[in-house]
This record gives structure tokens, C-alpha cells and sequence, in this order.
């Protein structure tokens, strides 16, 4: 077991500036000295967590960990705190981005390592802050967002994308509950092929009939006339039109 800490501005430079070289050099070891030196790090204060290093295996397991870990010790402002997320992100930094067969490692933007704290999606973006917040939003019942916590932690997908770019959106149980039923294939635990498909019209980019983004668009429009926040999942399922007729099985 590890104590949580908190990187400041210079252990974040440091991540940075090692997740930009390992792009090019795989071989560069993790800078994992810089989550215990005084000079890159700073400790919680008056709370003391306690962290192990494991394998999660998906984006639920993981932020069902988190949150135990994490709800109830007293810290205030988890969502906002860049360094602490930061921190763990350099902690388990082997699962969150593993080589590829040629042992090429992919970290991506920054914002999935340090939180953008200037833009909701982009924060949503965070290999561990995302799923984390998606799980505490929906802490009574967190498998009604399994369609955005499945999944491998350096995979998101293109679901998590599509909604998590809206607050609105990605706290809407009702919505979430809908995809997860609609979308999530139960024998692979994974989302069903071509839930996220899209295609381009007129340089607009939408949703392919009974897709994702086609179920927000139609989500929309139906909860004008019907409260669908009371409603039970299948009830709403049954309003959709036959579009969506493929993924109900």
C-alpha cells in the first residue's frame, strides 16, 4: 500500500515532459520517484489514504475502487483536484497506457493524464477523474452508466466521447440507464458493434439510424411530451422507433 498525494506544478511539468519523450522512446521508465519527493509532490494534510497498486481491469472497476477509497475521508474538492489526479494517473501508469505488441507506448492528450479543469469534457477526459465522476454521479446506481465504465481504463471509446461532452448529458441517469440496455452487448460486457457509428452530411457529422447519437437526438425530442426521468427503462425503450429495433435484443 501507497499514501495518496498530490502532485504540484512542477511534478505535473515532470509527468508532461515524460509522457511527451515516451511517445518517441518507449523504453523511458516512468518517473515514479517524483509521487513521493517534496520538491514534486505534497501530502494530503490532515487526511492520510491509503492506495494499492493493482490491476483494475475496466473504467468501473476502477472508479468503484476510487470512490471507496476517496468518499467519506474528509477531502474536500476530489473532482477539482488536478494534482491528486494527476498523482494516480502516474501511479498506475503501466495499465493506463500499456505497450502495444511492437512496445510502443500511446499516453494521447494531456488532459487524460492532468485534468483540464477549464472545460467539463475535456476533464471527463481523464483516464481516472472521468470514470470516477461518471460513478459518483450515479453512486445509487452506478451499473445504470455501465455503457461508459466498460471497458479497458486506456480505451474510453467513442461512446464516452460522444456523451460526456455534455454535463447534461453524462448526469442524465434515465438517458444512461436507456444506452446501457440499448447498447451494452452482455456476453462481452463491451458496447454492441456499430452502437457508435456516425457518418458525415453536408460537413455536419450525425448519428447512423439507432446509434448513440441518434438515441440523445431522439431522447430529446420524446421528453418534451413524456416525463422519461419516472419512467422504467423498458417503458422508454418501447417509445423508440424501429430504428432502433437492432440493438434491443
Amino acid at each position: 500500500m501507497s499514501t495518496l498525494r498530490r502532485l504540484n506544478e512542477q511534478g505535473m511539468a515532470r509527468l508532461l515532459e515524460f509522457l511527451h519523450a515516451v511517445k518517441s522512446d518507449p523504453s523511458l521508465a516512468a518517473p515514479v520517484e517524483i509521487l513521493d519527493h517534496d520538491s514534486t509532490s505534497q501530502d494530503l494534510g490532515d487526511v492520510e489514504v491509503d492506495i494499492e497498486q493493482r490491476t483494475f481491469g475496466s473504467r468501473f472497476t476502477a472508479a468503484r475502487y476510487l470512490h471507496e477509497r476517496l468518499s467519506g475521508t474528509g477531502l474536500g474538492n476530489i473532482d477539482q483536484d488536478r494534482g491528486l489526479w494527476a498523482w494516480l494517473s502516474l501511479f498506475y501508469f503501466e495499465e493506463l497506457c500499456p505497450p502495444d505488441k511492437k512496445g510502443k507506448r500511446t499516453p494521447g492528450e494531456d488532459a487524460r493524464w492532468v485534468p483540464d479543469s477549464g472545460h467539463a469534457f475535456r476533464y471527463y477526459r481523464h483516464l481516472l477523474a472521468g470514470p470516477y465522476r461518471i460513478f459518483h454521479a450515479h453512486r445509487t446506481n452506478p451499473e445504470r452508466a455501465m455503457i461508459l465504465l466498460c471497458g479497458p481504463l486506456h480505451q474510453p471509446g467513442d461512446i464516452v466521447e460522444q456523451l460526456a461532452s455534455r454535463q447534461e448529458l453524462v448526469t442524465n441517469a434515465s438517458l444512461l440507464a436507456t444506452a446501457t440496455a440499448l447498447y451494452l452487448d452482455g456476453t462481452t460486457a463491451l458496447p454492441k458493434r456499430g452502437a457508435a457509428s456516425t457518418e458525415k452530411l453536408n460537413d455536419r457529422t450525425r448519428g447512423k439510424p439507432g446509434t448513440v447519437r441518434r438515441l440523445v437526438d431522439v431522447y430529446k425530442q420524446f421528453d418534451l411530451a413524456w416525463d422519461l426521468y419516472s419512467m422504467e427503462t423498458e417503458a422508454v425503450i418501447t417509445l423508440l422507433p424501429t430504428e432502433f429495433t437492432r440493438f434491443r435484443s
